[in-house]
């Protein structure tokens, strides 16, 4: 059990059930009456952000995560396949589990396993992914770097907005956070 005076920005806490991750907390002391902490909560599972007032020094649990380094191997059918780095033992998870961080994994990347209770929550992926376009229209001579885009599908089957220079089978370093184009790798 913590006080909600311990709390701080990626701490993960039990609520009604469900794991929670700490987004952002304010500890507000109004001039009349109890001081009380506002903080805005991801739920770990869903992915869904909330906001919820606790009263100061109220207690909740802390939820212990353990975050394993794997490598993703392959897929078969609705099952992905990962191996931990350390123990070289192989995890399968399903499509539901990984969400849309799917569309950023490429054989052999290192990603984060964070589990809780022997129960995977999810994956943290690295920052940034290197991806090679697998279809775009071709570029067209004399458009650099002005504005504008166009889409452009990768091998992994994401789709992202790129620059009208940008040809199929370029390599293009792709952020995982908000699947925009960053630049050419």
């Amino acid at each position: 059990m913590i006080s909600t005076s311990e709390f701080k920005n990626g701490m993960t806490i039990e609520l009604d059930g469900d794991i929670f991750t700490i987004v952002d907390f304010q500890h507000v002391k109004p001039g009349k009456g109890a001081a009380f902490v506002r903080t805005k909560l991801k739920n770990v599972k869903t992915g869904g952000v909330t906001e919820r007032t606790f009263r100061a020094g109220e207690k909740v649990v802390r939820a212990m995560m353990d975050r394993r380094e794997m490598q993703y191997l392959y897929s078969a059918g609705d099952e992905y396949y990962f191996m931990d780095t350390e123990t070289f033992e192989q995890m399968a998870l399903s499509s539901d589990q990984l969400g849309n961080e799917i569309k950023f994994l490429k054989e052999n990347t290192n990603i984060g396993v964070v589990i809780h209770q022997e129960q995977v929550m999810g994956i943290e992926l690295p920052v940034s992914v290197c991806l090679i376009v697998a279809e775009t229209e071709p570029g067209i001579k004399g458009d650099t770097a002005s504005g504008g885009s166009k889409p452009a599908k990768m091998e992994t089957g994401l789709v992202v907005q790129v620059p009208f220079f940008i040809n199929p089978g370029d390599v293009l370093r792709i952020d995982t956070r908000t699947g925009e184009y960053i630049e050419r790798a």
